[in-house]
């Protein structure tokens, strides 16, 4: 096998120890010169672990390698917003409206499916924005996860996995918690980090208020057996739809009854008022940043002798 007689030079491995720039350059080299092969670019692409789009539990590998992410849960009925308030996130978030000096955007995994999900409200030649279509539970056992991390003042990044699921799920698991087709819903009951309940005040006000107040007070009651000690906020969505003083104090001791920590937060995306309609998204936002889990706190352990190896740390 062709190589160089000098012991510190390994080429045609590596570059000419002599600093040649070519093999047939070098007066020490007697070999043949290799030929010089060009990369296949359809046979030599780097493949990515992720498409960009919503992951699945198959893709989480990646994501949770660096830390174990804060998984966000926003349960609600049918067209209650939720698919609206994730929307509505990544376009203040891409105006820099959502975050301050202390979380910086740090990047994300699925930039499509933060766009599959925002395309709808964007504003587009001969089409103006709608609402995001009706997220289908296309017998899907897991909810699609929308990545994002944030950067913070020490430099860590931290990241979030925000559920895009049907509220055909929660509707079931409300009912059931033990439902064949409501597996998504225990999914999330199970891993999510932080939980939001959305109250639809427009179904509140509607002609099927009746229903949509116990189908709001079934799911409150799953959701607190649930919970395990976990954050809770109820999110009233489409807050610039005025309700019945009743209705609303009705809601709201569904919540606070079982979860009395519970936060409560406002979003719209038609003004209320006079008032911002980003303030609400951008409060609640930054509520789901500041949650922390339940810390672990492991029961001190008295020395059993005076060997300085075991007694080291002890208080």
């Amino acid at each position: 096998m062709d190589s160089c007689p000098h012991c510190n030079c390994f080429a045609p491995d590596t570059t000419c120890a002599l600093g040649n720039m070519e093999l047939s350059q070098c007066p020490e080299w007697k070999g043949a010169v290799p030929e010089v092969t060009t990369l296949d670019s359809e046979k030599d692409d780097i493949l990515l672990p992720w498409t960009g789009s919503a992951l699945g539990l198959t893709d989480l590998s990646f994501v949770t390698g660096r830390a174990k992410p804060i998984i966000v849960g926003i349960a609600g009925p049918e067209s209650s917003g939720k698919t609206t308030l994730l929307a509505s996130w990544y376009l203040l978030l891409a105006r820099s409206l959502l975050t301050d000096k202390a979380w910086q955007f740090g990047g994300s995994f699925s930039l499509e499916g933060w766009e599959a999900v925002a395309s709808a409200l964007r504003w587009a030649p001969g089409q103006p924005p709608s609402f995001p279509p009706h997220t289908s539970s296309r017998g899907a056992r897991a909810p699609g996860l929308l990545h994002v991390a944030f950067r913070q003042e020490n430099e860590q990044l931290r990241d979030f996995l925000f559920a895009d699921a049907p509220g055909e799920w929660f509707q079931r698991w409300a009912i059931d918690a033990h439902a064949e087709d409501a597996e998504g819903a225990r999914w999330l009951a199970q891993h999510a980090d932080v939980l939001l309940l959305a109250a639809d005040r427009q179904a509140l006000s509607g002609s099927r208020l009746g229903a949509a107040r116990n189908a709001f007070q079934l799911l409150a009651t799953r959701v607190a057996a649930e919970r395990r000690g976990r954050p809770v906020a109820l999110v009233w969505t489409k807050a610039d739809v005025s309700i019945a003083p009743e209705m609303e104090e009705r809601i709201r001791q569904a919540v606070t009854s079982v979860m009395p920590d519970a936060a409560e937060f406002s979003v719209s995306i038609f003004p209320e008022g006079t008032g911002n309609t980003g303030v609400g998204f951008q409060e609640l936002f930054r509520w789901i940043l500041g949650t922390r889990r339940p810390s672990v706190r492991l029961p001190s352990v008295a020395p059993s002798g005076n060997d300085p190896l075991f007694v080291f740390g002890r208080r």
